[in-house]
């Protein structure tokens, strides 16, 4: 079978630079297109794509390779700061990981730590080579007002932006985020490892396949290896794979030991087999991933080779797509491209789940909360208001 090769001709000339860093370049391009006076780099966007793409903790030290006439020093004292501070907030965040763990374990509470500094060590070998801005676990849903009342007790402050209607919070989200204001720490407490309606594993199943973290004496519990493997990559595709850091972890997850059996196994259940084709030909053709015999079947669908050619569009644009407001064209683009990484049970249950209320409906007509379940037969009708009132404003204001 024809080798795929994705198309990468709009990615900027910086971040092919990079992603070459990134590879074990056995063929010396980097050395080559440095060297080439025809080749002009603008080291300003080359900054602003190592930060974007949080890939400064591995370009460290690999720019200490190159000597000044070929990389500016600026640049290479630059990334290595940006490095040099990552140590200090891993350490951190290391430290709250084990204070919660404590605190968890003498309340009872069963947690699972989803990312932050274990990748480092548990990935990469070593804490400070990956970058994380907040911490993230997965508790019982039933345990969630118990976690509510020791984070407030702690000085945790909850942000609460989720705006729901007959609880479809419990579906449609999947996680609520607190802010420590003193020690600018945010935590992401997860019920859920993807946001609803779609199948996925019960705490219980998780919590049974968890790992014990090496890296520390505190009881510390993993997601395991394949469950850990499957959430990157439904938590990579969920954002286009917009950052190469999460692409770079499944890269270093496949170069480790995976029982593709069991990933097999899990993917078939709970409907992300696609997502694992397109993360493994992203991997493959941007970070020369060896694709295993094992690995052969995820990339030979036409679904996958798609998706996989449509995530580019993330790396030419640098989309950030954690920004408040996005441009029209990504807000577009991203709806799309999530609705076409779906599975067929995964879409109808999507298109099924529009019929239920949406905290909208309340403000467009508000009603008292013993009388919400008329929703269920007043949404169509307040949808065609809503698209009406909007064609009238825009046509008030041509603008």
């Amino acid at each position: 079978m024809k080798k795929f090769s994705l198309d990468v001709r709009d990615i900027p000339k910086e971040l092919i630079l990079i992603v070459e860093m990134l590879k074990s370049d056995d063929n010396g391009y980097v050395q080559k297109y440095l060297k080439d006076e025809h080749n002009k780099v603008d080291w300003k966007l080359f900054l602003d794509l190592t930060l974007h793409h949080r890939v400064y903790p591995l370009l460290a030290s690999i720019l200490k390779e190159y000597n000044d006439n070929l990389i500016p020093h600026s640049v290479v004292q630059t990334v290595n700061g940006f490095y040099k501070r990552n140590i200090f907030k891993m350490l951190q965040l290391s430290g709250e990981m084990e204070q919660f763990a404590k605190v968890f374990n003498a309340n009872g509470i069963k947690a699972i730590f989803l990312k932050g500094p274990f990748l480092g060590n548990e990935v990469y070998g070593d804490v400070s080579l990956r970058t994380c801005g907040d911490l993230d676990l997965l508790i019982p849903i039933e345990d969630l007002d118990n976690m509510h009342k020791i984070l407030e007790i702690h000085g945790f402050i909850k942000d609460d932006y989720i705006m729901s209607v007959l609880e479809d919070w419990k579906w449609r989200h999947h996680h609520v985020t607190y802010f420590h204001p003193s020690k600018n720490i945010k935590l992401e407490i997860h019920w859920r490892l993807n946001p609803g309606p779609g199948k996925e594993p019960r705490f219980s199943e998780l919590w049974e396949r968890k790992r014990k973290s090496i890296s520390t004496n505190s009881s510390i519990y993993l997601l395991g290896r394949e469950d850990l493997f499957l959430f990157l990559v439904s938590h990579g595709a969920r954002h286009g794979w917009s950052r190469l850091r999460w692409l770079i972890d499944i890269q270093r997850m496949i170069g480790q030991e995976i029982d593709w059996k069991k990933v097999h196994s899990l993917t078939k259940e709970y409907n992300n087999f696609n997502l694992v084709g397109q993360s493994i030909l992203l991997s493959s053709n941007l970070l020369n991933v060896n694709i295993t015999k094992e690995m052969q079947r995820y990339i030979t669908s036409n679904r996958s080779r798609l998706t996989a050619q449509a995530a580019v569009f993330y790396l030419e644009k640098m989309v950030n797509l954690h920004n408040d407001t996005l441009p029209k064209e990504v807000s577009l683009y991203h709806g799309r491209h999530l609705f076409s990484i779906m599975s067929f049970q995964q879409k109808v249950l999507f298109l099924l789940s529009s019929l239920y209320p949406f905290h909208i409906d309340t403000v467009t007509l508000p009603l008292p909360k013993k009388l919400h379940f008329l929703y269920f037969i007043l949404r169509p009708f307040l949808c065609i208001w809503r698209k009406a009132i909007k064609q009238e404003l825009s046509l008030e204001d041509p603008k």
